[in-house]
């Protein structure tokens, strides 16, 4: 939607502009001297869970995601909010709770925001940060011979659907909302530790999706391995029951011709690993000689990461039947995998 504004600001004319239109990510990235960069975000989307405090803690780590992706810490936001004006005071009280809270635990300040009627209500930040040049991470980083490994198992997208529809087990509501309100700055910390410069966030555009945007950018091919990718409790149960959001078809309509699949694999799982996240987790190529130490670190600190597939020299994306490779924070409760759930 933003391209027909490159025209308007090349590239040339902004030097220390460092990543914008130019060559799209998670964040834009200006550079303030040697030694910092400051990198800028903003999202903000409507209700996909009932609670409001949960809304508010999701919206915010939703968007602080994208700062991790790059490789930033949070020192900044501000508040977005689109509310009607016959919402009950104590319930936009909880929303704000929530974004306070999760941003306060990221380490950041809210320091205003703007707030507009609307007929519904849409919250989300616009969030800053702070990243050093020698680890900024963006999606045109990855090489062959890299190691997939995401953080956070994928299904949300079904999960908020089956919510909306008042057809989910609460035990599927709560992991998922615990998952997409946590924030990822401990295994962002551990992958600047050990040298990894290429990732993104899994959001609106699936999982394959974005795979797709960083194979792009980085002038390689993802190949995915369906047994290994964490999926959330009921994910699959959902899509088969047709609980499916707009967006994660779209994403199918609009990506599939890019994305090979094994003859094993059915339209079921595929409908899956296309599914539109919120604040979902980081996938990250992790340089070969690094995986053990990353692997090996995050499971000490806690942190979950899934070793998901590959970089391969070529374009596009694959989607295998390879095998069960389930390591780090493979059995925590409310994760399953394809297709034994």
């Amino acid at each position: 939607m933003l391209r027909p504004l490159q025209a308007s600001f090349p590239a040339a004319d902004y030097p220390d502009l460092m990543v914008g239109l130019a060559a799209p990510d998670d964040a834009a990235v200006w550079r303030l001297d040697e030694t910092r960069l400051l990198v800028m975000t903003t999202d903000f989307f409507t209700p996909i869970v009932d609670e409001p405090f949960d809304y508010g803690a999701i919206a915010a780590a939703n968007a602080l995601s994208d700062l991790y992706a790059m490789g930033a810490k949070p020192f900044m936001a501000l508040n977005i909010a689109c509310l009607p004006n016959d919402l009950a005071p104590e319930i936009i009280q909880e929303i704000f709770r929530g974004l306070a809270e999760t941003t306060r635990a990221a380490g950041a300040v809210i320091a205003g925001g703007h707030t507009i009627q609307d007929e519904e209500p849409k919250v989300g930040l616009v969030a800053l940060g702070f990243a050093s040049p020698d680890e900024l991470m963006t999606k045109g980083r990855a090489k062959a011979g890299d190691q997939l490994v995401l953080t956070k198992p994928i299904g949300t997208g079904l999960i908020s659907t089956a919510i909306k529809a008042g057809r989910v087990r609460d035990f599927d509501r709560q992991h998922a909302v615990g998952w997409m309100r946590q924030l990822s700055a401990g295994v962002a910390a551990v992958a600047s530790h050990h040298g990894v410069r290429a990732c993104t966030d899994v959001t609106g555009y699936s999982l394959v999706g974005h795979g797709l945007e960083m194979a792009a950018a980085s002038g390689v091919r993802l190949v995915l391995n369906l047994p290994s990718i964490p999926l959330l409790s009921g994910a699959k149960a959902y899509a088969a029951q047709g609980l499916v959001p707009g967006g994660s078809a779209d994403n199918r309509s609009y990506f599939h011709d890019r994305v090979t699949f094994d003859p094993g694999i059915p339209e079921l799982a595929q409908t899956v690993v296309f599914d539109a996240q919120t604040s979902g987790g980081l996938l990250l190529a992790v340089p070969q000689d690094r995986l053990a130490g990353f692997m090996a670190q995050a499971e000490a600190q806690g942190e979950a990461a899934w070793l998901i597939g590959r970089v391969e020299a070529g374009q596009g994306a694959a989607v295998r039947l390879e095998g069960s490779v389930r390591t780090t924070a493979h059995d925590l409760e409310g994760v399953v995998y394809w297709p034994d759930e």
